[in-house]
């Protein structure tokens, strides 16, 4: 999501980067090799808007994941370090038990 935020993002501040510096004011004039006219530069700029809104929206929410993601993955790191250590001191604590019986001792 991050990097799709940062694509949305950077293709609307180059869409608004061509229309306020290649189109005439009041005329429309030229954008990238086409024909625009006023109504069209608008509506370019407010799509480039848009595009950027949402690109803003994206890049965060795929930060914050990211960073949630990082925080869970350390937490559940040091939980598996806690019980490897536990369990390893149980067996240390275990002494293993043999069984001396025999299937002729065996009762039933």
């Amino acid at each position: 999501m991050l990097a799709l935020g940062l694509l949305l993002l950077l293709l609307g501040v180059l869409a608004v980067l061509a229309a306020v510096f290649v189109s005439e004011p009041g005329s429309g004039g030229q954008l990238l090799g086409f024909d625009v006219t006023t109504l069209g530069a608008f509506l370019i700029g407010w799509t480039s808007a848009a595009a950027i809104l949402v690109g803003m929206s994206l890049a965060q929410r795929g930060t914050r994941r990211g960073l949630s993601l990082r925080r869970e993955r350390k937490n559940l790191s040091r939980q598996n370090d806690q019980l490897l250590q536990q369990q390893a001191a149980r067996e240390e604590k275990t002494v293993p038990v043999v069984d001396k019986r025999t299937r002729d001792d065996d009762p039933a």
